[in-house]
This record gives C-alpha cells, sequence and structure tokens, in this order.
C-alpha cells in the first residue's frame, strides 16, 4: 500500500461525490444520468449510473479493483445490514440509551406529594 494509492483513492472519491452531485434525474424514466465523462470511473456522458428496474448500479468497490488498488475493500464501509460502524451504534450505543435516561430521570424526580384530605368525605363541593 504506497502513498501513491492513497492519493489515487482520494481523486477516485472526489470524482464519485460529483459524478452523483451533478447527475441528471429524469424523472419520467426514474433514472439518474451522468452529465459529463468520468474518465477516472469509467463512466461516459449519458451512462445511466442509477435506475429503479432490473439495473445493477455503480460500485465504488469495483471501480478501485479495476484501478488495481489493494484491500480495496478497506476503502469502502460494508453496508449497514452487514455490519460496520452504523450497525454497531444502532445495535449496541442507540439502545442503551433509552435505559439511561430513565434512569437519570428517576433521580431527578420529587418524592410523591402527600394527598390532601378530601372535602365532604370525597363526595365532592356539591354534595351537602
Amino acid at each position: 500500500m504506497g502513498l501513491n494509492d492513497k492519493e489515487l483513492v482520494e481523486t477516485l472519491k472526489i470524482e464519485w461525490k460529483r459524478l452523483w452531485s451533478e447527475r441528471l434525474d429524469d424523472k419520467v424514466l426514474a433514472e439518474g444520468i451522468a452529465t459529463a465523462d468520468y474518465r477516472s470511473l469509467f463512466v461516459e456522458r449519458g451512462l445511466i449510473i442509477h435506475a429503479t428496474k432490473d439495473y445493477k448500479a455503480l460500485s465504488f468497490r469495483e471501480i478501485l479493483e479495476q484501478h488495481q488498488i489493494a484491500n480495496a475493500e478497506r476503502y469502502v464501509p460494508p453496508p449497514p445490514q452487514v455490519g460496520g460502524w452504523a450497525k454497531f451504534i444502532k445495535t449496541s450505543i442507540t439502545c442503551q440509551q433509552p435505559k439511561r435516561r430513565e434512569e437519570r430521570a428517576q433521580s431527578y424526580r420529587e418524592a410523591p406529594k402527600q394527598k390532601q384530605q378530601l372535602k365532604k368525605g370525597g363526595r365532592g363541593w356539591l354534595h351537602l
């Protein structure tokens, strides 16, 4: 893993973000179309990069593998369904917070007040 690989990955990430931010969204066909040529990503102008029906979307990991970068999976985080930091946070950290909140809230609660004796034995004000 050389410094040259890191620089290449950083430039590819910048191009990747620019590709997705500058895409043309065709609302009739429900597709995302590239608006320019991205030679480093192997994407030509007019190529469909995102579609809703029967289309294999572009993968940043595959682009890194085409550039023959060692350990391409190191630069691309896994999807949240498989694992990674996002899944760890969802399953381990966020499920603990409500319990802690309840404990903290109970420590700040005042003791329940003693109720006063009801007038007229609890029958209300209108009863004589």
